[in-house]
This record gives C-alpha cells, sequence and structure tokens, in this order.
C-alpha cells in the first residue's frame, strides 16, 4: 500500500497527513486562514521529522485542487507540484467538494441521505454539489447563487446533509425539514482513501499542465437549479 502525502489549503482550514496502508500515521493543522502559506511546508517537514521517513519514501503527493479560495489553491499546488519535481513521484488532485462530501459522509447516521458540501464565494453564491453515500454525483460541482428555492426538487424527497462555509448562507433562508446542516469541517485525512484509490489506479496529474480548478472558469453561475 502506498505512502502518500495529502495537502489541503482549498478553504479556510488548512490540513496536511500522511498516509500509509490507508491510515493517517501523521496530521497537522492550521485554522488561520491568512496563514496557509507560512504553515504548509514547515509542517510538511516536521510531520516527515517526527515520523522518522524521508521524502524519497513517499510514493505520491496528493493535493485538493478546487473549488476554494484562490490563494489557498495556488499555495498547495505550487508546493506539491515542486515536491513531485524535486522528488520524481506522481501528483494526485482531487476535486474539494468530494473531499469535504466524504467527511460529511463518514459523519453521517443513514446511508440513505444525500450529501452537500458548500464552500462560501461572495454574497449569496456558494461553490457546491450533491452526493450521494458512494460519491455518485446528483448534481456536477458549479458555482451558485442560492436562495430560498434552492435544492427543492432534492429536498421535496430527500434528506439532505448540507456542510463546509457555505452552509450558512443557506440556513438562514432554507426553510425544509429535509434539510441538515452540519458543523463539522472537513481535513487532508478524508483526502486518504481518494487518494488510495487514485494511485492504485495510476489516475495522475500531469505536473507540467495541471492548474487549479477555480470552477468559476467552467461552470457559469446559476440561478437555481431546475431538473
Amino acid at each position: 500500500m502506498p505512502l502518500l502525502l495529502n495537502i489541503d489549503t482549498a478553504t479556510e482550514f488548512a490540513s496536511i497527513c500522511i498516509s500509509k496502508n490507508g491510515n493517517c500515521i501523521g496530521f497537522e493543522e492550521n485554522k488561520d486562514l491568512k496563514n496557509h502559506a507560512a504553515f504548509l511546508q514547515p509542517a510538511i517537514k516536521k510531520l516527515v521529522d517526527e515520523l522518522g521517513i524521508n521524502f524519497n519514501d513517499l510514493d505520491a503527493i496528493s493535493v485538493t485542487n478546487g473549488p476554494g479560495s484562490y490563494t489557498g489553491l495556488r499555495i498547495g499546488l505550487s508546493s506539491a507540484k515542486g515536491l513531485c519535481f524535486t522528488l520524481d513521484k506522481p501528483l494526485i488532485v482531487l476535486n474539494t467538494l468530494e473531499v469535504m462530501a466524504k467527511d460529511l459522509i463518514e459523519k453521517s447516521t443513514s446511508p440513505n441521505f444525500l450529501f452537500c458540501p458548500m464552500i462560501d464565494a461572495r454574497r449569496m453564491e456558494v461553490f457546491t454539489a450533491i452526493y450521494t453515500n458512494n460519491l455518485h454525483e446528483i448534481i456536477k460541482p458549479c458555482a451558485l447563487i442560492i436562495d430560498a428555492s434552492s435544492f427543492q426538487s432534492e429536498l421535496k424527497n430527500n434528506q439532505i446533509i448540507f456542510g463546509g462555509s457555505g452552509y450558512l448562507k443557506l440556513k438562514t433562508i432554507l426553510k425544509n425539514a429535509n434539510a441538515i446542516f452540519n458543523t463539522t469541517h472537513h481535513s487532508a485525512i478524508n483526502m486518504i482513501e481518494l487518494s488510495e484509490k487514485k494511485y492504485n489506479e495510476n489516475n495522475f496529474a500531469d505536473l507540467a499542465s495541471s492548474t487549479p480548478n477555480y470552477h468559476k472558469e467552467f461552470y457559469t453561475p446559476i440561478k437555481k437549479i431546475i431538473n
């Protein structure tokens, strides 16, 4: 099983972990959004030293690649790419919303819920998606301007767990008994299973061409989702 370094600086909480055989063997976290750049490299060095491993022992480096904070995404990807180039290791990129959904799924009490991670963008806009408990996309990742009618068709027949930094915007305007709001936050630990899956499939990103996936460049914000 691979020895992986997982890096997440996409949102307000930054964290890293090193995983082996599917388990987290070391973890560091920073809760200051403005300090992610200063946190990342020293935290990686500290973790490697504490675990008594060499950088060359790593099999791959995984990073959340968007959506999220523009600055945070650049910090994470540039650090991951730099390590991959230096160590000649493969790069794995993960969608931030999938990682957040993984956290919601792992903390849920029912496999029948749907899961909606939300990243605060600006004003009433969020980055979001909806997944089943096996990460099947019900709504693909998008930039969405939310209002009181958001997700009504999905909530009609499903209970949905909303989480992430954007859920507070929705909680103030969405009144629906099927809406459940989760205050926990994800971390790099939630990347482990997804990273290992990509590693085992040899699903690696191209080092030269990989750029942050800001989502706003690829998705047009919409007023509401209509089936």
